[in-house]
């Protein structure tokens, strides 16, 4: 059922139903027409706001993405702790959020997986924002000597890479493993381990 039309037509509420749209026809068979038809609206309408087809998906995987790094950039601004602890929430709330992203919409997961292979710069930006999270906390632990690293952004890249199996979309498969918590907290405190002085 379309939305009153008193509510104004805002970007965010284009990109909560495109994403309503992405779940129940997927990423293939979606259409702005779909969009604005769930919106109660002109496809015109959506077309202010986003010029294109391409662009909305963009905006969409953008916001997607988006969700996380909020989160992340929190335990990445605590001063209150410790390189080390930092960055061991740090890779857990990442691995976390993608296994309930994967676990609690599936249908959306694969939709957007979908998306983040068409959208090569919004997801470049979003894994800059990531390794850029990584290096901060990095530079604390060597800053207070906790941790050791000559080139701080290699070793953000380093990190980033060596734990890629639990963040990384195309291995969802594996995140509901019965093993798959012990085989992270292993690779964690290696990598943790690896970067301590």
């Amino acid at each position: 059922m379309p939305p009153a039309a008193a509510e104004p037509l805002t970007p965010e509420r284009i990109l909560e139903t495109t994403e309503e749209v992405l779940r129940r026809f997927g990423p293939t068979k979606a259409t702005v027409v779909d969009v604005a038809r769930a919106l109660g609206v002109s496809h015109g309408s959506v077309y202010r706001h986003f010029p294109s087809k391409a662009a909305l998906r963009e905006a969409v995987t953008d916001r997607w993405l988006a969700r996380s790094v909020v989160v992340l950039d929190q335990i990445a601004s605590d001063s209150a702790e410790s390189a080390p602890s930092k960055l061991e929430a740090w890779l857990e709330a990442l691995f976390e959020a993608k296994r309930h992203k994967a676990g609690d919409d599936p249908e959306l997961f694969a939709t957007y997986t979908v998306l983040l292979a068409e959208n090569s710069g919004t997801v470049e930006q979003h894994l800059t924002e990531l390794i850029d999270q990584l290096a901060r906390i990095i530079a604390q632990g060597v800053a207070d000597g906790s941790l050791a690293a000559p080139d701080v952004p290699a070793a953000a890249r380093a990190v980033f890479d060596a734990t890629g199996r639990f963040h990384d979309p195309q291995f969802a498969a594996e995140w509901f493993s019965p093993t798959i918590v012990a085989e992270f907290e292993a690779v964690t405190a290696l990598v943790i381990r690896g970067l301590r002085p």
